[in-house]
Formats: structure tokens, C-alpha cells, sequence
């Protein structure tokens, strides 16, 4: 009875021809290692097969392979292998038929058009070796179909021998989750026979007639529409900046106190005290090996000129991390116990993460003009997702019976969050301080674009003019300042 159930269950995942299978699968279960086994309607079907057996993490590469071969065979039997060779040849041809008429113009007034003559000579030499070069190309065509045959009776191999193990592995992990798909649906087995050879059609026909159909080289669309599309745009911007022109105003305000309150602190203040200050916060923080390195890295600053923008860029810095720490960290604590909410947030994230950082500079311009407040808005952005993620991060990561217990002998929650949660959750929170710096110190290049001083000023300064000295030595002392800031944030934690 257990052997007929097997059978049973053998034929409703299969669906066809489940003798065969019952007997490959029971060869590949009786060997500890690969067992060579061969399919040949998978062989023969190729990734409609796969497909149609909802195997398409293997399907998918095995239509990349197979449409390669298909356009190598379709290059060398139908296409014109010498034809961009030929275009540069009628190229030629029209400069050389120029340069044939100022050689005649130049004869008429008497000169020889020795300069014309050379140039002549030197043109058709090239033509004659880019006509060889043609003859050449349209000679291997033969080559080209030959290697795409052998190249595709390869991945026809390479298919029949992984289809039984792929499926016997596919089949075992149908046995405990019945959800796996299994046996040949219609609309699987359709969408798969039509989206591989869509596939093969298309692509075979683009290679091999390159220009016969022109919708598969220019996408079909209208110039109107990316027009609207632009005004759509900045009506909804313009909208934005008529109605909320005071709320721009507040963070700008915001933004500034805080933004002159740290150059008070780094610019205005003698820098005998700063640096005193850094090196002293880098040795309790991270030792005295670091508090020396610190100590060479601020003289390396001040000796060259840069004491006073680097103190800029870290009050620059120092706002927009301070901002982004702030608001990271609770918002971080919010959605670590609420799964919704940070389904909600994570594609934001995402979002201010992968956006170019000229691309957000936009809106930002557009919102709060240029100067230090757009700069440190562009920081936030770009850098401040990190220490949501790594909170989100540390305190999911908080052992369950750790809580339960705290829990049991009668802790409140904030006594769970305090001593408890947030303890246990510290380095990952801190990892992600340290990252929202890190990629904060990475945006003082982009921010100068916008107004913002400091250090990425003379980066930027060298780029325009090709100052290799000047951008080198600024670099350097932009990476010295990100080095003691890891220093301290990191310390003897690491």
C-alpha cells in the first residue's frame, strides 16, 4: 500500500510518463554523489521544458544560452557579417570624393595639391585594407553558424543530463510543501512555450536582420509624451513650493541653528582647543595609538592649509549626521516592533538610497535654494538610512528568551527597552552610527556643488581646473577626517 501511495504521489507530480521518472529518480537517490542521467524531451523542449515544469531559476539561463547559439547560427546564415565594415568604407569614399574635388580645385589655380594627393593616397590604401577586412568578415560567417550549432548541441547536453536531478530534488521538496508547484498546468506550460520562443524569435531576427523591423531597435514612443510628462512634473513641484513654502522655511531654520551652532564650535573656536578636544575624545574613545594617528592627522591638516575647511566640512558633517542620528534611531525603535510600519518605510529607504545623488540635488535646489541648508538636506538623505536599518536590525536581533525572561520577573517596557533591548542592540546601532557618518563624509564632494564649504570645495576646485596636486592633497584630508570619526564612533568596541 505505501508503495502504490508512492507511485501515486510520483504520477501527480510528474503528470506524464511516471515509470520513467520512478525509475530515474530512484538512480539518483542510490548514488551519494551526481548521478549522470539524461532527458531527452528536456534535451529537446530546452527551456520550455524547465518552464513548463516551473523550474525557472534553471529555465531562465538555459533561454539566455540557447538564444545566444540561435543568433550566432541566424548571424552566420542570413546575416551580413562585413556590414558596418562596408558603411565605414562609404564613409571613406565620400571624404575621399572631397578630397578628389579640392585636389582639382587646387590644380585649376595652379598649385599641385601635394597635401590633397597624400591625403588621397592614404585614404584609399585604408579602403583597400578595410575591403579585405570585409571579405574577411563575411568569410568566417560559415565559422560563426557552425559555432552556434556546436555551441547549442552543448546546452541541449547540459540540459537533458540536470533535468532529472533538477526535478528529483524538486520532487522531494513537493513531498513537504505541497504549495511547490507540480505536474503541467496549461497556463504554465503556455506562458513558457510562448515567452521562449518570443525570445528566440525576436532576438534571432534583430541580429540576424539588423534594420527589418525598426520598433525592435527604437522603442515606439513620442516626443509629446515625454514633453507632458516634463510639465506634469514641475506643476506638481511648483504646487508643492506654493503651499508648503513654510514648512521649507522651518527645517531651514532648524537646519541653520543647529549648522551654526557646530561652526561656533569647530570654526570660530581657536583650534589649539579643537584639537585638543578631537585628540582627547580619540584616546578615551580609541586608545593612544588612535589618539596619536589623530594627532598626525590634524597637524597634516593644519601645516597644509586645510585646518579651517576641514572644520567647516565636520560642522557640515556634524549637522546632517547629528539630524540624521536623531531621527534615525527613534524611527529605527518604532519599526523594529512594528512589522507594517516598516514595510511601509524599507521602500523609501530604498528609494534614498539607489537615487543618483544628482538626481535628488533637484527637488532639494528646488525646495531650499543652494547654500549649506540644501547641502545638508542632500546628506540627510543620501546618508541617513543606515542607522534605521542597523536599529531595526539590532533590535529584532534581541534573543526572544532574554525578553521573556525580563519579562517575567516584572520589567516594564521601558525597562525592557533601556536595559534590556537597547544594550543588547548597541553595536548593531552603533554600526549603523558610524555608517550614517561615513556615507555623510562621502556626500562633501557632491554637496560643494551646491554651495556647501569646505573640503570638497578644493576636490571640486581641482576637477574643474585638472589640479592633481591640489585634489590629492584635499582628499586626503577628507579620508583623515573620516578616519578619526570612525575612530571614535567605532573605539574599543570593535
Amino acid at each position: 500500500m505505501a508503495d502504490e501511495t508512492k507511485e501515486e504521489l510520483l504520477a501527480q507530480f510528474v503528470a506524464t510518463n511516471p515509470g520513467y521518472y520512478s525509475r530515474q529518480f530512484q538512480t539518483i537517490g542510490a548514488k551519494a554523489g551526481f548521478a549522470w542521467t539524461f532527458n531527452l524531451i528536456a534535451a529537446l523542449l530546452g527551456p520550455i521544458w524547465y518552464g513548463m515544469r516551473g523550474l525557472w531559476n534553471w529555465g531562465l539561463p538555459f533561454v539566455i544560452l540557447e538564444t545566444f547559439a540561435f543568433i550566432q547560427i541566424g548571424r552566420g546564415l542570413f546575416g551580413d557579417l562585413g556590414a558596418e565594415v562596408r558603411e565605414r568604407i562609404k564613409q571613406i569614399e565620400g571624404t575621399l570624393a572631397l578630397r578628389y574635388e579640392q585636389l582639382q580645385a587646387a590644380i585649376d589655380k595652379g598649385d599641385d595639391g601635394a597635401a590633397f594627393q597624400r591625403n588621397i593616397d592614404s585614404l584609399e590604401g585604408a579602403i583597400d585594407g578595410i575591403r579585405a577586412e570585409a571579405e574577411r568578415a563575411d568569410a568566417t560567417a560559415i565559422w560563426v553558424a557552425l559555432f552556434g550549432v556546436a555551441f547549442l548541441i552543448l546546452v541541449k547536453i547540459a540540459e537533458g543530463v540536470m533535468a532529472n536531478p533538477v526535478l528529483e530534488r524538486r520532487y522531494s521538496d513537493w513531498l513537504s510543501d505541497r504549495s511547490i508547484k507540480s505536474g503541467l498546468e496549461p497556463m504554465r506550460t503556455g506562458v513558457s512555450v510562448v515567452f521562449v520562443l518570443v525570445v528566440f524569435a525576436v532576438s534571432v531576427v534583430h541580429f540576424a536582420f539588423p534594420g527589418a523591423v525598426a520598433w525592435l531597435t527604437d522603442f515606439p514612443t513620442d516626443p509629446a509624451i515625454r514633453l507632458t510628462a516634463i510639465d506634469w512634473v514641475e506643476a506638481f513641484f511648483d504646487f508643492i513650493i506654493a503651499t508648503g513654502q513654510w514648512l521649507f522655511d522651518i527645517i531651514t531654520f532648524g537646519i541653520r541653528t543647529v549648522l551654526d551652532a557646530l561652526e561656533v564650535l569647530f570654526v570660530d573656536t581657536p583650534w589649539p582647543v579643537i584639537a585638543a578636544m578631537i585628540i582627547l575624545l580619540t584616546w578615551l574613545s580609541a586608545g593612544t595609538g588612535a589618539a596619536f594617528a589623530a594627532a598626525g592627522f590634524l597637524a597634516y591638516m593644519g601645516f597644509l592649509g586645510f585646518w579651517e575647511k576641514a572644520m567647516t566640512t565636520l560642522a557640515l558633517l556634524g549637522t546632517a549626521a547629528c539630524i540624521s542620528i536623531a531621527l534615525g534611531i527613534p524611527i529605527g525603535m518604532f519599526c523594529a516592533r512594528r512589522p507594517r510600519l516598516y514595510a511601509f518605510i524599507r521602500p523609501i529607504m530604498d528609494f534614498m538610497q539607489t537615487m543618483p545623488a544628482f538626481v535628488f540635488m533637484i527637488p532639494v535646489i528646488a525646495f531650499f535654494g543652494t547654500g549649506k541648508p540644501a547641502a545638508v538636506v542632500t546628506t540627510m538623505i543620501f546618508g541617513g538610512t543606515p542607522v534605521v536599518r542597523l536599529t531595526v536590525l539590532g533590535l529584532r536581533g534581541v534573543p526572544e528568551s532574554i525578553r521573556e525572561a525580563a519579562i517575567a520577573y516584572g520589567a516594564s517596557k521601558w525597562y525592557l527597552l533601556t536595559k534590556v533591548d537597547l544594550p543588547l542592540a548597541a553595536p548593531s546601532i552603533l554600526a549603523g552610527v558610524n555608517q550614517t557618518i561615513m556615507l555623510s563624509l562621502a556626500m562633501v564632494v557632491v554637496a560643494s556643488l551646491i554651495g556647501a564649504k569646505g573640503l570638497g570645495e578644493d576636490v571640486l576646485e581641482a576637477l574643474q581646473y585638472a589640479s592633481v596636486g591640489q585634489g590629492i592633497l584635499a582628499g586626503f584630508a577628507i579620508l583623515f577626517c573620516a578616519m578619526i570619526l570612525d575612530r571614535v564612533v567605532q573605539g574599543k568596541r570593535e
